[in-house]
């Protein structure tokens, strides 16, 4: 362990630990002999940066995720000490100073100190989730407690509508408070990744429907906007604002990190198309879970759910949707149970106008409107019982807080969990050429959001060429002369699809040319 700053042993073993524990859980029949190469790793840690070892840290953190979850999956307590150790050091000054200071390895305050996330925003959230393994692990309600407030501040004032999160290129960093410009984000996927992480365990820990709510925003609109629809070029970062179309990458190089452009097929940094495969071979995980009481849904597609509760009794669930396409999701009781238990579905924040239907097996429905959070049915269900949440899949216009001045006085359009965007490529065919460039045009609020075919158009103003009137001098002591304008309506695409059509222009939040309705 000769370089802890940027060496990356320690977050190298802590992958290594999350493999052999993933193979452990699905394969526990395998015998290629990862689990036991991993604890043989974890044994030598443990005797090098043990309480009388070094008392440092890994520059980037993941060791003490890994280390966690190898303690849970094989019963050795040392593991889960030394992960607690870790977790302590952080923020003790260990690692050495560098030009964007120790916050960027999160080495500059004690995790439970810590009110917001900072720094490096991979290395941040992945602290973040090893952290809350521990702390769950442990007992310790102080630190859970402390990484509570770190992620609702952080989904506060430090998280993209996309949700991604990072917008300092140099480091590849969060900003401080409401500094989210959309043409810098950084927004890195392996960001996102890390960030679906460390909900994923606050959910587990505190079942609060908000982390799944920002796991479902990062998978649609970060995870699933990084691969191309082939699946052979990928985002490192993910900008909300594309001033320029860009260039296809060259296929037998690699790209630097931070090209936006187009989806390139390999980084010089690797790190993001693995960890979207992993994520994606791991989604399951993230659909549901169970308690005692009954089972729990937190993400919608189409899928089998078996599980056996605390009473014995087996449950088999069978789940049909085309979810986002649709707002139905239809849950399928497929045995007769002995005794009550509950069905819990998580209601979206942005799904005001929510349905619940219940079909019994017999015939007899009952209807309910249901708000966001938990809607729960609790009954003996019977084989062929039908639990469908209804979701309200309309367009809408969504306003940023106006403390973030990169988009204040612009909107974006959302539907559903989906984020969308102006792609230059439709701009151009709906004003028949005369309109090629994002930058010109302004969105008509007056006008309702259209939704054809599960696609948002929007009217647009866009001024009329007028030759001559460029400025020498972009400033005055008072407002310009209004510019003629043109309107007509353009389609909006996902946010995850836009460059799959070749070099374009893009942008998220559109500016407003008139004042909202008032609602």
């Amino acid at each position: 362990m000769v370089d802890l700053e940027w060496g990356h042993e320690l977050y190298c073993l802590g992958h290594l630990f999350q493999a052999a524990v993933a193979r452990a859980r699905t394969r526990p029949d395998a015998v290629d002999g990862l689990l036991a190469i991993a604890c043989r790793a974890a044994d030598l840690l443990c005797e090098v940066f043990g309480a009388e070892g070094i008392q440092s840290v890994c520059g980037h953190a993941e060791i003490e995720a890994g280390l966690a979850e190898l303690a849970r999956v094989t019963g050795e307590q040392r593991y889960l000490r030394q992960a607690e150790l870790f977790v302590a050091r952080r923020g003790t000054g260990t690692l050495p100073p560098i030009e964007w200071g120790q916050q960027y390895f999160q080495d500059d305050i004690p995790v439970r100190q810590a009110a917001v996330l900072r720094g490096h925003a991979v290395r941040a959230n992945y602290l973040a989730a090893g952290a809350v393994d521990v702390a769950v692990d442990t007992g310790d309600d102080e630190l859970l407690s402390a990484l509570v407030t770190q992620w609702d501040n952080t989904v506060a004032r430090r998280t993209y509508i996309t949700g991604g999160q990072g917008s300092h290129h140099q480091d590849e960093a969060f900003g401080e408070d409401w500094v989210l410009p959309p043409d810098r984000a950084y927004s890195e996927t392996c960001a996102g990744i890390a960030s679906i992480m460390f909900s994923w365990r606050l959910l587990l820990a505190r079942g609060d429907t908000r982390y799944g709510d920002l796991i479902e925003r990062t998978l649609y609109n970060v995870v699933a906007t990084s691969p191309s629809a082939s699946g052979t070029a990928f985002y490192y970062a993910n900008t909300l604002h594309q001033r320029s179309p860009g260039a296809v990458p060259d296929p037998n190089s690699a790209s630097l990190r931070a090209e936006s452009s187009l989806r390139a097929p390999w980084f010089e940094v690797s790190c993001c198309p693995p960890n979207v495969a992993r994520t994606f071979a791991s989604l399951d995980a993230l659909v549901a879970t169970a308690d005692a009481h009954g089972v729990q849904i937190h993400q919608f597609a189409s899928c089998g759910i078996q599980t056996r509760l605390d009473n014995g009794e087996l449950i088999t669930l069978d789940v049909q949707t085309d979810y986002p396409r649709s707002g139905s999701v239809r849950v399928t009781a497929e045995r007769d149970a002995a005794d009550p238990w509950t069905l819990s579905i998580r209601v979206p924040r942005w799904a005001d106008g929510a349905r619940l239907v219940v079909t019994g097996a017999s015939g007899d429905v009952s209807t309910a409107s249901v708000e966001p959070g938990w809607v729960t049915v609790r009954r003996v269900f019977q084989a062929g019982d039908v639990v469908e949440l209804v979701l309200p899949m309309r367009p809408r216009l969504t306003h940023p807080d106006p403390r973030i001045d990169a988009v204040r006085g612009s909107v974006a359009v959302e539907r559903g969990p989906e984020v969308y965007c102006l792609e230059s490529i439709d701009l151009g065919v709906a004003s028949h050429g005369t309109v090629t460039d994002v930058a010109d045009v302004r969105v008509d609020a007056t006008a309702p959001v259209e939704d054809h075919d599960g696609r948002p158009r929007v009217r647009l103003v866009a001024p009329v060429a007028e030759p001559g009137r460029e400025l020498a001098w972009p400033y005055a002591e008072r407002p310009l002369e209004p510019v003629p304008s043109a309107s007509f309506d353009v389609p909006l695409i996902p946010y995850h699809d836009w460059a799959e059509r070749g070099p374009s222009t893009m942008r998220v939040w559109l500016p407003l040319a008139a004042p909202p309705l008032d609602r």
